[in-house]
């Protein structure tokens, strides 16, 4: 078998490998060395059965089950994302996933079943460099604080009561545990305010990190094709789903791999 062939997608993160069975035991060294190299990686022509992308996810890591989301009957780790309208679109925005748990998804995973022709892409920004673009001073001043993450928003969107919603608090510039890079984590969905301010002093900052965390020169835009597998680093890649492509077919089944406590 040919070795894959990995190229990259976009000066700021983002990778395309092909030939690569994902449903090899040895796939998932390749896999997470590419995420750690590239944050986000498409693994271009898979084909995955329910039962093989939970086995792949666990070679990752422990898969999780969603707290808020309903999941693919029978597999309780797969949540299947569907289009149904724009005007009820959950994820037309930047965040991170579940960042309201105590341990958040350290990688996420989409796999495209059936994808529209044009539209639907999902785009992705690199945390990394946005900490890394903020001036030494505001830096400083981050590293010792830290911010709530709520799901009621979201809670409520399921149907669900909000008091159902996880919250935490984590730092507003997180150490990745295997590069020692810092990051930001904060997003627009779920955070709400900085540790020990109020809600109208914490809009300031947040909206300015917001702001910057989606700077167009940190981003790389995804365009899907049927069997793309793509896989991202959630301690540092925010992602927003474009929902351009009005009443067409899209369906991904997605999976979460649990993380460790954000320091």
């Amino acid at each position: 078998m040919n070795p894959p062939q990995v190229r990259r997608l976009s000066p700021a993160l983002g990778a395309e490998v092909i030939d690569l069975d994902v449903t090899a035991s040895a796939a998932a060294e390749t896999v997470t060395s590419l995420i750690a190299e590239h944050q986000v990686v498409a693994v271009r022509n898979q084909q995955l059965t329910p039962d093989e992308l939970v086995m792949f996810a666990r070679r990752l890591g422990d898969p999780a089950v969603h707290p808020l989301v309903p999941h693919l009957d029978g597999h309780p780790e797969i949540q299947e994302i569907r289009n149904s309208g724009k005007r009820v679109t959950l994820n037309e925005h930047w965040h991170t996933d579940v960042s309201f748990e105590e341990r958040p998804p350290k990688y996420t995973m989409l796999f495209a079943r059936e994808v529209p022709d044009i539209g639907g892409d999902t785009q992705f920004a690199d945390q990394y460099a946005a900490y890394d673009s903020l001036s030494p001073g505001l830096r400083d001043t981050l590293d010792g604080l830290r911010a709530e993450h709520r799901g009621e928003g979201l809670a409520l969107a399921m149907g669900r009561d909000p008091s159902d919603a996880p919250s935490a608090m984590h730092p507003i510039a997180r150490t990745h545990p295997e590069t020692g890079r810092r990051a930001l984590y904060v997003c627009r969905a779920f955070t709400r305010r900085v540790e020990g301010w109020t809600a109208g002093e914490s809009a300031g900052l947040l909206q300015f990190l917001y702001e910057r965390s989606s700077r167009p020169d940190f981003t790389y835009r995804h365009r899907w094709q049927t069997g793309d597998l793509v896989l991202w680093d959630n301690r540092c890649v925010l992602h927003y789903a474009i929902h351009d492509h009005g009443d067409d077919e899209r369906l991904l089944h997605r999976i979460t791999v649990r993380g460790e406590r954000p320091v």
